[in-house]
């Protein structure tokens, strides 16, 4: 299938970042979100990445409007009936995402690919509670997804070698390196990102290092660019307990996320989103 129209569903941090790679890869972009609000202010992240990138002299200024021109917003998920391929960042919740893709189903053309970019529900779940499960696929995006090159292609138990080959087709064209996983918890990149980030908070709790100790221990001695506190920082702590809580849930005990962790996203302090976190932010 050729892939030219996609429609991004959530214009949040990774919503926003998936519709500017694909923008910028000369696709024509749909952001939808529930309010017009969250496009507005999604849009305008694109907008502030782009401003930058022309400052530094890595883009130019008609590229720039180039891209914007690609991107059209939406409120309505009505919008997304055109669409070729669509690509949900919605929150990490699985009852969420159900119902925007029974909606989806209802609204887009029979042909159209229905992706998640879940970091850990299972993709066989999601697609099994759509209409067209041999068209539903994982696409993982790191964050942030218009820098990071990897790609996880999650393949569900019913989606088809077509569905694969056109999905890659299209994160080869984002200038994304995929890579095909089976559908398991969390994944991959999930796996093993949240157990270190989690080991992290354990290390921390227990005293054996301070929060700069092991970041640094861990971009000196493993060559991360971030360590594992900075990290969760970065990702959110929400999100990180979030996806450590489903992990927990479905592979037991060596995932149970860290008391220090659930306290600190109770009192509000969910990294650089909130100001504070492991660290605090201007």
């Amino acid at each position: 299938m050729n892939i030219r129209r996609i429609a991004v569903v959530g214009a949040g941090t990774m919503g926003s970042g998936i519709a500017q790679v694909t923008a910028q890869s000369g696709f024509e972009v749909l952001l939808e979100d529930v309010t017009e609000e969250a496009v507005n202010s999604g849009l305008a992240k694109i907008g502030n990445r782009l401003e930058k990138m022309v400052g530094e002299g890595r883009l130019a200024p008609a590229e720039k409007e180039r891209v914007l021109y690609n991107i059209k917003t939406s409120a309505s998920l009505n919008d997304c009936a055109g669409a070729d391929l669509v690509i949900e960042a919605a929150a990490e919740n699985e009852a969420i995402k159900k119902g925007i893709f029974r909606e989806l189903g209802r609204l887009c053309r029979r042909e159209t690919i229905f992706s998640s970019n879940t970091s850990a529900i299972s993709i066989t779940r999601l697609g099994k509670s759509t209409d067209r499960p041999a068209q539903f696929i994982g696409m993982h995006f790191m964050n942030p997804a218009h820098k990071m090159r990897l790609l996880e292609i999650v393949r569900g138990l019913d989606t088809s070698g077509e569905t694969i080959g056109t999905i890659t087709a299209v994160a080869e064209k984002m200038g994304k390196t995929p890579v095909v996983v089976n559908d398991s918890p969390g994944f991959v990149a999930s796996r093993l990102i949240m157990h270190a980030v989690n080991d992290a908070v354990f290390c921390l709790q227990e005293g054996v290092c301070s929060k700069e100790g092991i970041d640094t221990i861990m971009k000196l001695g493993g060559n991360h660019p971030m360590g594992p506190l900075e990290l969760a920082d970065f990702i959110g702590l929400d999100i990180c307990l979030a996806t450590l809580d489903l992990l927990h849930a479905e592979l037991g005990e060596k995932y149970r996320p860290c008391i220090m962790l659930r306290k600190m996203v109770e009192g509000g302090r969910l990294g650089r989103k909130s100001g504070e976190g492991f660290y605090a932010y201007n």
